[in-house]
């Protein structure tokens, strides 16, 4: 009986412990990286934290996001700043890497050296291309000056970053030539996903190679296309080091962004605490929209047509 109940045993720990067990060094990875770090930064959002003012450190409940969000402009400035930047990114790179992906997957001669050479600008680092791009918009010996004047398109030489609109659509440029591929990528990999005898039948028909796209291709992309656009908005709007590279949220905090912001908050006062409720309200902002967007966009769902 004690032999048969020792087997039990041991087969319930088999069959019922072990799956468990294995995932436990995910767990405390997920623990320790991920959750640990968002309740800290929470938990900071709620003291008095600057540190080079210790004698100051104590709890101070609610009273750093009322200061964000009724006694700080900065805050409302770099969030106006976020969705202009945002947006102009998701849908820049949204057209243009639908449009890129399209194209690729046409049948052509020396399509995989295309391909790589399209694709290779996602590789880049961020650093890397705020540099690039840096030295390309450069007022004094920038190729894109240079280009612009032989080319008779301008008299004078541009200063890229010496206003808003001209500093926000040079990044947003430069971002959206490194965000392309992304799209693209994913596009074009849904794309051979359809079945070609869809479209044959759709030229049995007659139907014209727009009415292809609006009712048999984009249908088909949708839930690709709006978990992309999802994926590259909060990526997007996290951005901090092309930002921070290129124009440190100048001129006249014009480029500010909220993740700018707390960097800029931290570095230049050591404000933790208030440099973390930036980041709490700026990581509700996102899941706020994250739930919306999925919600409103069917994400899953499939329609009838």
């Amino acid at each position: 009986m004690s032999k048969d109940h020792s087997w039990t045993n041991r087969a319930f720990f088999k069959n019922q412990m072990v799956p468990y067990l294995l995932l436990l060094p995910a767990f405390l990875f997920i623990t320790v990286f991920m959750f640990y770090p968002v309740v800290n930064t929470f938990l900071l959002s709620l003291r008095n934290y600057v540190l080079t003012q210790k004698a100051g450190w104590g709890f101070a409940g609610l009273d750093n996001y009322q200061k964000l969000l009724l006694q700080d402009p900065l805050f409302w400035t770099s969030l106006w700043n976020s969705i202009i930047w945002t947006v102009s990114n998701v849908f820049l790179q949204s057209v243009l890497g639908l449009y890129l992906a399209l194209l690729l997957n046409r049948q052509f001669k020396g399509r995989g050296v295309f391909r790589a050479l399209a694709f290779s600008p996602w590789a880049v680092a961020g650093i890397l291309v705020a540099m690039m791009w840096s030295f390309m918009y450069s007022e004094n010996f920038g190729v894109l000056n240079d280009l612009l004047l032989k080319s008779g398109l301008i008299d004078t030489r541009i200063s890229w970053f010496s206003s808003m609109g001209k500093a926000m659509g040079a990044m947003v440029f430069a971002t959206t030539w490194r965000g392309i591929p992304f799209f693209a990528v994913s596009i074009l990999a849904s794309l051979q996903t359809i079945p070609g005898e869809v479209y044959e039948s759709c030229d049995v028909d007659g139907a014209s190679a727009w009415h292809k796209f609006i009712h048999v291709t984009l249908p088909m992309l949708k839930d690709t296309l709006i978990l992309t656009t999802l994926l590259r908005t909060v990526w997007t709007l996290n951005i901090v080091d092309i930002i921070y590279s290129m124009t440190k949220g100048g001129p006249n905090f014009s480029t500010l962004t909220l993740p700018v912001y707390v960097i800029m908050t931290f570095v230049n006062s050591l404000d933790l605490g208030y440099a973390s409720t930036i980041s709490v309200v700026m990581a509700l902002l996102l899941l706020v929209f994250s739930v919306l967007y999925l919600a409103l966009s069917k994400f899953g769902k499939e329609d009838l047509y």
